[in-house]
């Protein structure tokens, strides 16, 4: 008896080594009971390869999954508000509105359900437009046809606030609400001279454009960046390198965080059990793999930026999670 005791403790030592080594946390929830979409964005961009892998990977655990091309953040937050997802990608700066119900949800009920999960990576807003276009500041977009993104998306309402900080309206232009994959379309043909695209740097829309004619970044600056931080601290400060669409010159613009959100109903054995296995080395192998962004930017130390300080509730499981990593108290 004692030998078969012996042996059964040798076995659960070597089972737990090896789960260890292969990076994966023991299961405390039985997977399978769990269909878990993740919503993600438009096929153009950068929402739609990362939010792809972590569907994938999440899969590859046991759970039942799939990943569902969206608009991207706006209706992301309507998608998991109404049960249409479980993890969705957003804008933290549109989350927020969500929850206190100002900027682009003014009038509307604050979404007391969202809950975040994790910190992803930043949106840089990148205002693009052609050398041919003569357009170099912001003031210069004034009478052009411009891209602002679809009505209410998360990209609309950083172009929104964007011309607030410069003192402009979109009265000042020629306005399209056309997502930015549509506006740069739109750019080939001659048809728009502007279009924002709030999105991780490398955009494949982008580079596309970048093929086919010379390109450059209309600037958020100055006394007009102050002014956005000062009222909208939800932005940051940052740099679209001149090396990442060869436009020869570093570009300083603004960013803000995006994040993921879980569905509050998920129990949070399964959210803790999700982010024991996504910071585990393969899960964060293959979520960076997906792309150069997510591989800069998606780790431990950054998991609760964009989250802690705000009023986005993190889900049960998350916190649990985090205070458990030493990251929360």
């Amino acid at each position: 008896m004692r030998n078969k005791i012996i042996i059964i403790g040798a076995l659960a030592f070597v089972i737990s080594i090896m789960a260890a080594m292969e990076g994966f946390a023991a299961p405390s929830v039985k997977r399978s009971d769990y269909f878990i979409t993740v919503l993600t964005g438009p096929s153009s961009g950068i929402y739609f390869p990362i939010g792809g892998a972590f569907s994938t990977f999440i899969g590859s655990l046991g759970y039942r999954t799939s990943a569902t091309a969206t608009g991207a953040t706006a209706e992301n937050i309507n998608a998991l508000l109404t049960g249409q997802g479980e993890m969705a990608i957003a804008m933290a700066d549109s989350v927020i509105q969500a929850v206190e119900s100002f900027g682009a949800y003014e009038g509307k009920p604050p979404a007391k359900d969202l809950r975040a999960m994790m910190g992803l990576w930043p949106n840089f807003c990148q205002i693009v437009t052609t050398e041919a276009s003569g357009i170099k500041t912001f003031a210069d977009m004034k009478g052009k046809r411009v891209g602002v993104g679809a009505p209410n998306s998360g990209v609309e309402m950083n172009a929104r606030m964007m011309f607030e900080a410069h003192g402009m309206s979109y009265k000042d232009c020629r306005v399209d609400y056309l997502n930015y994959g549509e506006a740069i379309d739109q750019m080939k043909n001659g048809l728009c001279d502007v279009a924002f695209v709030t999105s991780g740097l490398g955009n494949a829309t982008i580079m596309e454009l970048g093929t086919s004619t010379k390109i450059r970044f209309v600037p958020v600056e100055g006394a007009a960046l102050k002014k956005l931080i000062g009222k909208y601290p939800f932005y940051i400060e940052a740099t679209i390198p001149a090396e990442t669409y060869g436009t020869g010159k570093d570009t300083t613009t603004a960013a803000v965080m995006n994040i993921m959100l879980v569905d509050s109903k998920l129990p949070a054995d399964v959210v803790y059990d999700l982010l024991s296995n996504i910071y585990s080395p393969k899960g964060l192998e293959a979520i960076q793999g997906s792309h150069a962004t997510a591989k800069i930017n998606i780790n431990l130390d950054t998991a609760l930026r964009g989250i802690l300080g705000t009023s986005v509730p993190l889900h049960d499981g998350a916190a649990s999670f985090y205070r458990e990593k030493g990251l929360l108290k």
